[in-house]
């Protein structure tokens, strides 16, 4: 693995340990001031930081974790699969779902885009990252 390939996960690792401790302002230092996130289910797409640290807010959840259990790098991209737990605000209900999501990075290290691939998304997710499953 190359150093860059190795900087890019690490990174990853230490924005989603961030996320799960709901320490956004940390998470976020790994996207690029003008970042795009491509929401799963049609959602709009959120554009720069600013965007996405106020959507990683919760509001809908009490509590929210992702895990990673997946990473494969092709070039500059980082295809990751994750498992999502969260418990609702109002209704205590607890949610589990694994999904992808694919990372791009600049030169510099910093996240340009980030897509999300439901779980019925495979082959998509894996054709977008530039691998076969």
């Amino acid at each position: 693995m190359s150093d860059r390939e190795q900087e890019m996960i690490n990174g990853l690792r230490r924005a989603y340990d961030a996320f799960n401790r709901g320490d956004f302002d940390t998470a976020i230092e790994l996207a690029h001031p003008e970042i795009e996130y491509v929401p799963p289910g049609g959602q709009a797409l959120l554009k720069g930081a600013n965007a996405l640290r106020a959507w990683m807010e919760p509001d809908a959840f009490e509590s929210q974790v992702l895990e990673i259990e997946e990473l494969k790098v092709a070039g500059d991209r980082v295809l990751v699969r994750q498992r999502a737990t969260a418990r609702g605000a109002a209704s205590g209900i607890e949610m589990e779902i694994q999904s992808w999501t694919l990372w791009t990075f600049d030169p510099d290290g910093k996240a340009i885009r980030a897509e999300v691939f439901l779980p019925h998304q495979d082959a998509e997710a894996f054709e977008a990252a530039g691998l076969s499953e």
